[in-house]
């Protein structure tokens, strides 16, 4: 067996251990046998057939999670490069992916002319300017989620994508789930009656602080860290792990865990590509000064044009599961990554009619992105979707920090009648980390 052969080998052998541990996992998360027996499952795309068929992956944002997304990445190509302006994250990832091609400043990989594919694990204030830049460089991309920082960065980088016409994948990975796409599909196609009521549950945020200011570490560029924001004393709680639960760099498990579950109430209520009208909600606690600043526990209520409304509430204090649960007229369907439930269970048992609607249907997240380089198609999580789902995590956090009701033009993406939230749609980005970047 000559060294392709071996390889082409071993990433069949991990498929099957793939598929075998997807079966498995599918028996405990209550598919019914009629969706089972309708589905396969492994990764979408085919092993590659030889070191000429994968392409060359860089990976920006060398943390925890950008070396995660990089790991399943490998499976469908060669890493090549690596970027991060924390030598320690950086000798990490260069390490374990064993490439000698280092960079800290992501413009000088994106010349490089072996890189075919960007995966972004970047801090969310960073994810735009980096897949924008990607783009203009020719490379296809998957995004970490949040999309964005905020709305109007959501606009600006499709605008960018469109031009470029890249294939990305944003990545929220519960769209790959198949017990979101089952609940999904039953409620689109009326299986609980009319929708009437979405609630979703998601975990609290950190609480905590005052923090003191500490010297910046040797190996980290805290002022490229910090990019387009306003610069601060370096903090260790601001930076590398906890940077989400601080409004100027996120928001919060809003835009982290929301990212998610809000994805699929979108999908379940058919407005993947619009959204609310309007929002109102509250965080149900102070905040310490000095500490971490997005709401830990909160309460948002959301309707639609469609007269379905939606209730976005933190766990705690509420003690309530970490999911999605759909409500209509005649039940209800509730969906995690733990499994999927109805309050009857021929809901879920009942096949679906011939000619019902049926949704994307992705068995890999990873696996999707990378079959869809190949053929040119959409991913299941382009980007349009994930901007108008996290474009819902945004305005919730605008309606907590403004403090009173407000009303959205999904279409437009702007504020009715509202000067001053309008204003908030947008930050100013600190210069040279703006636009000018990319």
């Amino acid at each position: 067996m000559n060294q392709e052969q071996e390889h082409v080998f071993q990433i069949s052998v991990r498929r099957r251990g793939f598929i075998k541990s997807a079966l498995a996992i599918t028996a405990g998360i209550g598919l019914p046998e009629w969706f089972l027996g309708q589905d396969t499952y492994g990764a979408s795309a085919e092993a590659p057939k030889s070191e000429n068929d994968k392409p060359g992956i860089a990976l920006i944002g060398c943390g925890g999670q950008g070396r995660n997304d990089c790991r399943w990445a490998s499976y469908f190509g060669n890493v090549v490069a690596v970027c991060d302006v924390d030598e320690n994250h950086l000798n990490a990832a260069a390490e374990q992916f064993e490439v000698k091609a280092k960079y800290k400043d992501f413009r000088k990989l994106l010349e490089n002319k072996d890189v075919d594919v960007v995966i972004n694990g970047t801090p969310d204030h960073w994810h735009t300017l980096v897949n924008i830049a990607s783009f203009k460089a020719g490379k296809d991309v998957y995004g970490e989620k949040p999309l964005t920082l905020t709305i109007d960065e959501g606009r600006q980088l499709l605008k960018v994508y469109k031009e470029t016409k890249r294939i990305f994948q944003t990545g929220s990975q519960q769209r790959s789930g198949s017990q979101f796409r089952l609940a999904c599909e039953l409620v689109r196609n009326g299986r609980i009656g009319k929708l009437q009521h979405i609630r979703v549950s998601l975990p609290a945020g950190r609480y905590g602080g005052p923090f003191q200011s500490r010297p910046v570490p040797s190996e980290l560029d805290w002022d490229f860290w910090q990019g387009q924001t306003q610069v601060v004393d370096y903090v260790p709680e601001r930076c590398h792990g906890s940077f989400r639960y601080w409004l100027t760099y996120s928001g919060g498990t809003m835009t982290d865990w929301g990212a998610h579950h809000l994805d699929i109430a979108q999908w379940g209520n058919g407005t993947e590509r619009s959204g609310p009208v309007e929002v109102e909600g509250r965080s149900l606690v102070n905040m310490i000064p000095g500490g971490y600043n997005t709401p830990s526990q909160y309460h948002l209520e959301y309707t639609y044009g469609n007269g379905v409304r939606m209730t976005c509430k933190s766990m705690a204090p509420y003690g309530l599961p970490n999911g999605v649960r759909f409500e209509g007229s005649n039940g209800w369907i509730f969906v995690s990554r733990g499994g999927i439930n109805a309050s009857e269970q021929e809901l879920l048992d009942e096949p679906l009619p011939a000619g019902a609607i049926r949704l994307y249907k992705s068995e890999n997240h990873m696996g999707n992105f990378f079959d869809c380089i190949r053929t040119r198609k959409q991913p299941i999580c382009e980007p349009e979707i994930g901007h108008r789902s996290v474009s819902v995590a945004h305005l919730g956090v605008l309606a907590m920090r403004l403090g009173r009701k407000l009303r959205w033009d999904p279409y437009k993406e702007e504020f009715v009648d509202d000067k001053i939230a309008n204003e908030w749609v947008s930050r100013e980005m600190r210069a040279p980390y703006d636009y000018s970047i990319v």
